[in-house]
């Protein structure tokens, strides 16, 4: 996805966690001194606490990666179990077999667990149990927990504990009934969100980690980051993999605040108002109130003269033709009426884009947006017809000499690949949506749902679409595949001969050969479609040159007087 297109190695936003990418703030950096103390100093429970998605199990897993030599830990993720079972999957988790006659016995369990805890002992080694999501513990399972800490010798605790959990973990061990294992916490720390300034470094760390050699999140767009995840990494790591690839797909190489701003509501299902608009609010509405003071002290004494003449004057002027009250006629270009596709009487075709038009027109024509009405749109540009319900689209494409090109992309590969594409769509509620792209402008996109033909701006556009899509094209053999130096074959001269017209050169010699001279056309091309310049014709570049010396009857996103002429937009 948008990994090449940012310079990065990985993905720097994944929700699972890595110690590689831990940051340590001073929260976190706190935390995991007292994890590291409790593993290196014997005696009772350590308690680490904090809201859903702070960090506790990415920092537990930092802690594995710095535990000594001498520790063994286990650790226990799913802790809904009843105290046997809670039992057996701490002996499975260091390693004990575990007898049949012992399976259902809680006395011989505890017993098998005492004398491998003194041997280790013995041996000079530790054993740590670290239990994570410790909220979900049942009482009489946090009861047994305490009672293995009474596993000892006449000087040192047998068995360090330690729990994590969300808060509901520091109410549990409020309750009456668990004070004794309460007053055996030698050491409580509760993690709490980032602070702005640790936020915004927190991005930058886990860039630079996956492999970013410049600042990809602008200043402001790392204040809104803050601001909509409130600090908690988990929340900060969704918004900032949003905000990329809706970046990628706008061709952007810096993420702007509105684009996290617009990911924030993504994925919270709301949208987030700016930082300043209530400051700018308050202020227009201060504003307002002062000036209509102003004017009522003005003007009152003068209120039924003004109004007498504001009326006589109005009376001289009858309303222009076309201003009164009702719907805007629609006017329809020569081309739709052509092409029988009708202009979305919102706005025509060639009207400036409205803001979230896209959610408008899904109610609209939601029977249009299924894969059968994309299709036959599709198929219909390429004079294909296409059967609701026989076989799957590309199928049908492939027996009318066309292929599929199916990937997740940007704007800016469909605009130098130059030709319509089905976008797959998500709507507010989730809902699937597919549209044919038909036309690519600076800001806006022509889309197509049924006969609808209406334009949309890029920024609505991407609120909804994610990568995915799907284009037709026609390539010279019917199975198309990558080609590279080395090669023979009629694919081979067909491309050479390809790339001939589109530069202008003689092709004297007419090899089969993929050579020298063929890799350095290739790369020529790629270059100036801005491809990856490798000196493969692989699918996509074979796509673009395909749609570069496109035939006038073959349907494409932008019209280029001459076939060398690189992408617009």
């Amino acid at each position: 996805m948008y990994l090449t297109f940012f310079g990065l190695a990985e993905k720097p936003f994944a929700i699972t966690p890595d110690p590689r990418y831990l940051y340590l703030g001073a929260r976190h950096a706190d935390a995991l001194a007292h994890l590291v103390y409790g593993i290196n100093e014997a005696g009772g429970f350590i308690q680490l606490t904090g809201e859903v998605g702070t960090g506790k199990t990415t920092t537990i897993r930092s802690l594995l990666a710095r535990a000594p030599k001498n520790a063994e830990i286990a650790l226990i993720l799913n802790p809904k179990l009843s105290p046997e079972e809670f039992l057996r999957s701490l002996c499975e988790e260091l390693g004990l077999g575990v007898s049949d006659s012992a399976e259902h016995n809680t006395k011989e369990l505890v017993d098998q667990l005492n004398r491998y805890l003194l041997r280790t002992h013995s041996l000079g080694r530790r054993v740590v149990l670290i239990v994570d999501e410790a909220q979900n513990l049942a009482p009489e399972v946090l009861e047994q927990i305490r009672l293995l800490t009474n596993l000892e010798t006449e000087t040192q605790k047998l068995l360090q504990i330690i729990l994590i959990g969300q808060p509901e973990l520091r109410r549990l061990l409020g309750r009456e009934d668990l004070r004794q294992l309460a007053q055996r916490i030698t050491a409580r720390y509760h993690l709490d969100p980032l602070s702005r300034e640790e936020s915004a470094a927190y991005v930058r760390h886990r860039l630079r980690v996956a492999g970013a050699t410049s600042d990809i999140f602008k200043p402001h767009a790392l204040r809104e980051v803050y601001r909509v995840s409130g600090g908690i990494p988990r929340l900060i790591n969704i918004v900032c993999d949003r905000a990329l690839l809706a970046a990628y797909t706008q061709d952007l190489h810096q993420v702007p605040a509105t684009l996290v701003r617009r990911a924030g509501a993504e994925v919270f299902g709301h949208e987030n108002t700016p930082a300043w608009m209530p400051l700018l609010l308050g202020a227009v509405a201060a504003a307002v109130l002062a000036g209509s003071i102003a004017a009522l002290w003005r003007f009152a004494p003068f209120g039924r003269s003004h109004n007498s003449a504001l009326t006589h004057s109005t009376a001289q002027y009858p309303a222009a033709a076309g201003s009164s009250t009702g719907a805007t006629p629609t006017v329809a270009t020569a081309s739709t009426a052509a092409s029988g596709v009708a202009t979305d009487p919102a706005a025509g075709a060639a009207s400036a884009p409205v803001a979230n038009k896209l959610a408008a027109l899904f109610s609209s024509y939601s029977t249009d947006t299924d894969t059968d009405s994309a299709f036959s749109t599709l198929l219909g540009l390429w004079k294909a017809h296409y059967v609701p319900g026989a076989t799957d689209g590309c199928s049908q494409a492939s027996r009318a000499g066309l292929q599929c090109l199916m990937q997740r992309g940007s704007l800016a590969q469909l605009r130098l690949l130059n030709r319509p594409a089905i976008l797959m769509l998500t709507d507010d509620a989730g809902t699937s949506r597919q549209v044919v792209l038909r036309g690519l402008g600076e800001d806006t996109a022509t889309l197509q749902l049924g006969t609808h033909l209406t334009t949309v701006g890029l920024a609505d556009l991407s609120r909804y679409w994610f990568g995915d899509f799907v284009l037709l094209w026609r390539p010279a053999a019917k199975d198309a595949r990558a080609l590279r130096s080395g090669m023979r074959g009629t694919e081979v001269s067909r491309l050479r001969h390809k790339l001939t017209l589109w530069s202008g050169a003689s092709d004297a010699s007419g090899s089969d050969e993929y050579d020298s001279n063929l890799v350095q056309l290739v790369e020529q091309f790629q270059h100036a479609h801005r491809l990856t310049v490798d000196g493969i014709a692989g699918v996509e570049t074979q796509v673009a040159l395909d749609s570069a010396l496109a035939a006038p009857d073959s349907p494409v996103l932008q019209a280029r007087a001459d076939p060398r002429d690189p992408p617009r937009g």
